[in-house]
């Protein structure tokens, strides 16, 4: 005999409304919704004369201050005293413009990448799939076995690395300890030091020009790209290329992942110059004679060269947002090497205008 919860559940199976339906299958939440909605439109149909004041006092509320920054901001750029500064600081923009390029070259002639791993090296001649028929799929976490930055490794070697990062990153990239080696370390720094000292020389001129003008507050906080624009300042995309590398651990079952990353910016590359010379046997012609490029070396031949350009003579003294850099005055490609006597400051320009007619010939 069939019983009342079996006739329950066969109402339930043919699809009989329940009490959370309405006989034409609304849910009752959405018409309590049209019948709130039908009766707001209703009463601001009959008390126009009060919603429509209402609603442009909010409206010129919201929308007048930025009207009125519009026009102010408008009258500041089409001012005369506007016009004239940025006359005046022409020639500053100018060189910042100049400088912009200067780094895009460096970005785009230089090479910022040393060492590789092996692991994965020959994974793009395969696929994987995951073709687990599990509901719950494993696979959270993914090694990724085809970037050359990347070493998959057990998770104890992702430990070690955090601990002694530069051993590990020699060992399992194949920097080896080497003159060679050396040299393109040095290189490596050469170039990510010349960006820093760019992109940092940069920032310094634009706060030099937005001082020179000292616009109004409300233009720096709404308006400051336009404001660059206007003035004709290039506002600089150079993207420092630290190379970084990634000792990373992921479980079988892609539950759980770890890594340790090390990135090659200025002091890392410099610890690694410092860490590969000890190692190195060098040969008896560059014994006795090598110094090391290191940030400090370059700093000691600025102060030497009392941070003067050797060529045209002009200093940070004259100029104080000046751009130097060191460069090798028998060029490391002709068989030039990183000594001191083998050394000079040039500005940027210089230097520009050496490289150049090195690529030249």
């Amino acid at each position: 005999m069939p019983t009342l919860m079996h006739h329950r559940t066969q109402g339930v199976m043919r699809g009989e409304p329940t009490a959370k339906l309405l006989n034409w299958g609304v849910p009752l939440p959405y018409l309590v919704l049209a019948g709130v909605l039908i009766l707001a439109i209703a009463l601001t149909i009959q008390y126009w004369y009060v919603v429509l004041p209402i609603a442009l006092l909010v409206w010129a509320v919201v929308t007048a201050p930025r009207l009125i920054r519009h026009i102010r901001k408008n009258r500041y750029f089409s001012s005369a005293e506007f016009m004239a500064r940025k006359e005046a600081i022409a020639a500053v923009v100018a060189e910042h413009n100049a400088i912009v390029g200067y780094a895009n070259e460096m970005r785009t002639r230089g090479s910022f990448s040393i060492g590789a791993s092996s692991t994965g090296s020959q994974a793009h001649l395969a696929t994987f799939e995951n073709t687990s028929r599990h509901s719950y799929r494993r696979d959270r976490n993914v090694a990724r076995y085809g970037e050359s930055n990347v070493h998959n490794c057990s998770l104890q070697v992702v430990r070690n690395a955090a601990a002694d990062p530069l051993k590990y990153v020699m060992k399992y990239f194949g920097i080896k300890p080497t003159e060679d080696t050396l040299g393109a370390v040095e290189r490596l720094g050469d170039g990510i030091a010349r960006l820093e000292n760019a992109v940092a020389n940069l920032q310094r001129r634009e706060n030099q020009i937005v001082g020179s003008f000292e616009p109004p507050p409300f233009i720096l906080r709404y308006y400051k790209d336009e404001f660059m624009s206007h003035v004709g300042v290039n506002l600089p995309e150079v993207r420092i290329p630290y190379p970084e590398y990634r000792f990373e651990y992921v479980s079988a079952g892609g539950n759980s992942s770890q890594q340790t990353s090390v990135t090659l910016n200025t002091p890392t590359i410099d610890a690694l110059i410092e860490t590969l010379s000890q190692k190195i046997k060098f040969s008896k012609s560059a014994a006795g004679q090598r110094a090391l490029m290191t940030a400090k070396l370059r700093e000691f031949i600025k102060r030497r060269d009392d941070y003067t350009c050797r060529s045209c003579s002009v200093s940070v003294a004259a100029e104080p947002n000046l751009l130097l850099e060191v460069d090798h005055i028998v060029p490391v490609s002709r068989g030039g090497l990183s000594e001191v006597g083998n050394l000079q400051t040039l500005c940027w320009r210089c230097n520009r205008r050496k490289s150049n007619k090195l690529l030249a010939t």
